[in-house]
């Protein structure tokens, strides 16, 4: 399975320039994990609901026009599965529905799938607001933990909004305690690896400095002044079945750039 995840900053306007036809010709995923889609299905495209070679589903932030997920499929890769349902059953905001989780459930080679699609929030508009990305990070954990508990493989990818080390932001000096690189932030992380999930891409490319994120405003991305915060979490016992992990910096249209993971399913 070749897995993309990439937070579009608004799905329908990725459309509209180009973008996400283009990474669907170029790399060609199996799984295309989104983030931040900023619509409902009934206002989107055929494109975008109907598509030829993809199982689409959304799940959509009940304020207009803010957050929201969605998982695109291969009809080719559900050709292969005995099995194939999205879960709505998923963490929550305290705030309320904001769509921040997809959950995909499939079976392949007899063996049950969990890939999740997951905004984290960013934090920075209200001290409540913060107290709530607290609150979600633990639930997003706890519910990952009792996936892998089920005896299920658990694919998350999506944007955490946190830099977890000096290494996964241009500027950690200037940005020590913010919000996006604040103690409470990379301390979930190491709770996370400590739960026994691995940060795929760090744990292949350990000294590779690369960015997924970068201020559009200050045209940071023109500077490569950027920030990591796109990932993919697999448990350590899964990780001799990823074959590769990459930053898809070529890929424009957002301040994001996809990451991707190429997973062996027959091991």
């Amino acid at each position: 399975m070749k897995i993309l995840s990439w937070n579009v900053n608004g799905l329908r306007a990725v459309e509209r320039k180009g973008a996400l036809q283009d990474i669907l010709e170029r790399r060609a995923p199996d799984i295309l994990l989104l983030q931040e889609i900023k619509g409902r299905a009934e206002q989107f495209s055929t494109f975008l609901t109907q598509h030829e070679d993809y199982v689409q589903f959304y799940h959509s932030a009940e304020k207009p026009g803010y957050a929201g997920t969605g998982i695109w499929i291969a009809r080719t890769l559900v050709n292969h599965m005995a099995t194939c349902e999205f879960d709505t059953h998923v963490p929550r905001c305290p705030a309320g529905d904001e769509g921040r989780v997809s959950h995909a459930r499939f079976i392949i080679h007899d063996v049950p799938y969990s890939v999740l699609s997951i905004y984290f929030p960013n934090g920075g508009k209200s001290r409540q607001a913060w107290e709530e990305k607290l609150v979600f990070y633990d639930r997003v954990l706890d519910y990952m933990n009792t996936l892998h508990e089920q005896g299920r493989r658990v694919i998350v990818g999506g944007d955490m909004n946190v830099a977890h080390r000096e290494i996964d932001l241009a500027r950690p000096k200037e940005n020590d305690g913010s919000i996006g690189f604040h103690p409470d932030e990379r301390a979930w992380m190491d709770k996370v690896l400590a739960d026994g999930w691995v940060d795929a891409w760090r744990e292949q490319h350990p000294t590779d400095v690369v960015y997924s994120w970068w201020n559009l405003y200050t045209r940071a991305r023109e500077r490569n002044v950027g920030w990591r915060i796109d990932y993919f979490f697999v448990h350590r016992e899964q990780m001799p079945c990823v074959r590769r992990t990459w930053i898809d910096t070529e890929i424009m249209g957002s301040d994001h750039c996809p990451v991707g993971l190429e997973y062996e399913c027959n091991q």
